[in-house]
């Protein structure tokens, strides 16, 4: 029997297939450019000898629908899933659950109504994944699906951190509040951290740092997230690729009163055009780094922007938990982006958290540490793995 985990973002399709008796990925699989004229597809599997294959393609796909279409195709001509009654369950990333998911859940109707009306939190999310449930329904209608919720993880932030300074009748009634995102990765990598420090994970004090282009922070406390960067939406906190982050709410009704822009320009403004983008026109880490080694002015403004607002998170959570054992790396740009860890870590060193430049300068897909013998704290480099997390916390749920 086999695990399906379907991880939709606004604009892509990620898709991994595991075996349910050891966690073997037996397929795994990303659609880019979801409703532009060319979709990207590509495709990791092993054939029917056993050997390793890759897929790669372009064609135009034009919404989450037929990008699930799409991903059973190849299933299907590629033969890893000649029939979808082998298949055990299937676990969903979905974006916001509110405050009224805390942990993983069986799907059923009136639960999928219950992610619906969450979908003003996460509009570019929620309905992505309210599709990827429902033709899962229509498919097989009898295989269990479990829905798995980036919000759940941090529902464990104690009241004084989730409450915005606002009237609290806007809590009672629009449950205006911090929920936080990430959560699947930060449980993961939190989780594997202290596995691979043979310590219990109820004993331990973590800072994690998922950055990719969305980059959100965490502070766990023996086992609990007791604070987390994002917010209402996952557009507070760090610097991403393409969102503000924090910012002056006062600037909105600047711009509105200066410009003339609207409701719609604004969020636009903030969410697709600021960040990374916003700063020197790129928002791929990559190239952001490599410009600025060859000296490029906002290419290098952009980078100190990014590390400075996480080195300021840093300090607030070692503030919170009252120092830390562990600090934490992951996501695209933390597993990968080497001066970007060493801007955030430079000057930390009275904090507890000394980095070891010549371990940084490494690469790996295994757990790394990167602190210097001197460090008091560890500081490690962890890959994430969402889709093994939803996968484990899918099979716990339907044994």
């Amino acid at each position: 029997m086999k695990i399906l985990v379907m991880n939709s973002g606004s604009s892509s399709l990620k898709f991994q297939l595991f075996t349910m008796a050891n966690m073997a990925v037996l397929a795994s699989g990303l659609i880019e450019s979801i409703g532009d004229s060319q979709g990207i597809v590509t495709l990791h599997y092993f054939d029917g000898d056993g050997k390793e294959q890759d897929l790669e393609l372009k064609k135009e796909v034009p919404d989450h629908r037929a990008a699930i279409e799409l991903m059973v195709e190849l299933f299907q001509e590629k033969e890893i899933l000649n029939d979808v009654t082998q298949l055990a369950g299937v676990g969903h990333r979905v974006v916001h659950g509110g405050e009224e998911f805390h942990e993983p859940t069986l799907i059923t109707n009136d639960v999928l109504e219950a992610i619906r009306e969450l979908n003003p939190l996460a509009p570019l999310h929620n309905p992505a994944n309210i599709t990827g449930i429902e033709v899962v329904m229509e498919k097989v209608p009898d295989v269990p699906q479990v829905a798995v919720f980036d919000t759940a993880f941090h529902q464990s932030i104690p009241e004084h951190a989730y409450l915005y300074a606002l009237p609290y009748t806007l809590y009672e009634e629009l449950k205006v509040r911090r929920y936080g995102f990430h959560g699947t990765s930060h449980a993961y990598v939190s989780k594997a951290a202290a596995g691979y420090l043979h310590r219990s994970y109820d004993d331990l004090k973590i800072i994690t740092l998922h950055l990719g282009n969305g980059a959100s922070a965490a502070a766990i406390d023996h086992g609990k997230c007791v604070d987390t960067s994002m917010g209402l939406t996952p557009l507070e906190g760090l610097v991403m690729g393409t969102r503000s982050g924090d910012l002056d709410p006062a600037i909105l009704f600047y711009l509105a009163r200066e410009t003339g822009m609207g409701m719609d320009e604004l969020d636009t403004l903030l969410n697709k055009e600021s960040g990374l983008k916003g700063i020197c026109g790129n928002n791929d880490m990559r190239s952001i780094d490599k410009l600025a080694k060859a000296g490029d002015k906002q290419a290098l403004l952009a980078l100190h922007i990014f590390c400075y607002r996480i080195k300021k998170y840093v300090g607030s959570y070692l503030a919170v938990l009252g120092g830390a054992d562990c600090l934490i790396f992951t996501g695209g740009i933390g597993e990968n982006a080497i001066s970007v860890r060493s801007h955030c870590l430079a000057g930390l060193e009275n904090l507890g958290f000394t980095l070891d430049p010549l371990k940084n300068d490494n690469r790996s897909d295994a757990i790394m540490e990167i602190q210097s013998d001197t460090s008091l704290g560890k500081i490690l480099v962890v890959p994430t793995n969402e889709e093994l997390e939803i996968a484990h916390q899918t099979l716990g749920l339907i044994g």
